[in-house]
C-alpha cells in the first residue's frame, strides 16, 4: 500500500508541477534559465531529504548517466512544451511515455510482444486522435509545443531504458539515486546554457529562482515519491499509477487554468485513452 500511495503522489505531484510551470512561464523571459533554476530547488530538495543516507560514488553512475538525458536535456524541452502548449495538453502528450519506451524496448532490448502492449498502444493511438480533433484551443497554443513535448517525451523513454539496461540490480537507496539523477541533469542543463550563450552566463538566475520556486517543490517531491515507489514494488503496480499523471494535469488546469487552457471534452477524452493505453502497457511489462 506505501508503494501505492508513493506511485499516486508522484502521479499527483508532476500534474500540479506542469500548472505551475506554467504559471512560472507566463512571467518568465528566459525559459532555459527557468529550467536550470526548477532543477537547482528540486536537487536541493532532494538532497536534504537523502542527507542521512550513505553515498557511494561507485554505486550511482547509472543514474548519473540516466539523469542527463532526463531530467537533463529533457526538462529543457518539457518547460518550453508547457509555454507553448498549456500544461493540460503537455501532461497528456507526456503520457505516451509508456508507448514510446516499449516501442525503444522492442528493438533495442528485444522484449516480447504481447497482446496487452498492442491493445494499449492502440488506446494511446486513439488518444493521440483525440488529440488532433480539438478544434478549441487556447489562443496562445503553438504547433511547436506539441513538438517540444513530444520530445520530452521520447527522451524521458530513453532514459527509463537505460537505466532498465544498466541498473536493474542496483543497490543504491531510491533517496540517493533520486538526488544524484536530478544533480546530473542540472549539470547538463547548465552547460546547455553556456554552450548556447557562448560561455556567457545569463543574468536573472535568482528572479527565475523565485519563478520556478513551486514547480521546483513539485518536481523534487514527485522524484523522490517516484523512485521510492519503484524500490518499494514491480513495475506493473507503480507505472500504471504513475501514468495517471495525464489526467492530473487536466484536472489541475481545469482547476486552476480553466479559462487559459480551453479543456474541452476532446482532450479529456484523449486523456483517459492515453492513461489506460499507458496502464495496460505498464502491467503488461
Amino acid at each position: 500500500m506505501t508503494a501505492v500511495a508513493l506511485a499516486c503522489a508522484s502521479a499527483a505531484l508532476f500534474g500540479a508541477m506542469s500548472v505551475a510551470v506554467r504559471f512560472a512561464v507566463r512571467r518568465s523571459d528566459d525559459v532555459e534559465l527557468g529550467s536550470l533554476a526548477m532543477s537547482s530547488v528540486a536537487f536541493v530538495l532532494t538532497a536534504a531529504i537523502g542527507a542521512t543516507r550513505r553515498l557511494d560514488l561507485r554505486d550511482v553512475w547509472p543514474f548519473l548517466i540516466t539523469g542527463t538525458i532526463a531530467p537533463g536535456l529533457s526538462q529543457v524541452f518539457f518547460v518550453r512544451a508547457v509555454r507553448e502548449a498549456g500544461a493540460a495538453r503537455t501532461s497528456v502528450l507526456m503520457g505516451t511515455a509508456p508507448l514510446v519506451a516499449v516501442a525503444i524496448a522492442l528493438v533495442f532490448l528485444r522484449e516480447p510482444v504481447r497482446a496487452p502492449l498492442l491493445i494499449g498502444a492502440a488506446l494511446v493511438v486513439a488518444g493521440g486522435i483525440a488529440l488532433a480533433r480539438e478544434r478549441v484551443r487556447p489562443e496562445d497554443f503553438r504547433r511547436l509545443g506539441v513538438l517540444f513535448a513530444l520530445t520530452a517525451t521520447v527522451l524521458f523513454a530513453i532514459r527509463d531504458n537505460v537505466l532498465r539496461s544498466f541498473a536493474k540490480d542496483t543497490q543504491v537507496h531510491a533517496l540517493i539515486a533520486a538526488p544524484a539523477s536530478l544533480l546530473a541533469g542540472l549539470a547538463t542543463i547548465a552547460v546547455y546554457v553556456l554552450v548556447s550563450r557562448r560561455g556567457a552566463w545569463p543574468h536573472g538566475y535568482g528572479r527565475q529562482l523565485r519563478l520556478f520556486l513551486p514547480a521546483g517543490v513539485f518536481f523534487g517531491l514527485s522524484y523522490a515519491a517516484l523512485f521510492e515507489a519503484y524500490y518499494r514494488s514491480r513495475v506493473s503496480v507503480v507505472a500504471p499509477l504513475v501514468a495517471t499523471e495525464s489526467l492530473w494535469g487536466v484536472v489541475f488546469s481545469v482547476m486552476l487554468l480553466r479559462r487559459s487552457e480551453l479543456v474541452g471534452r476532446w482532450l479529456v477524452a484523449g486523456a483517459a485513452l492515453i492513461v489506460a493505453g499507458g496502464a495496460l502497457i505498464g502491467v503488461s511489462r
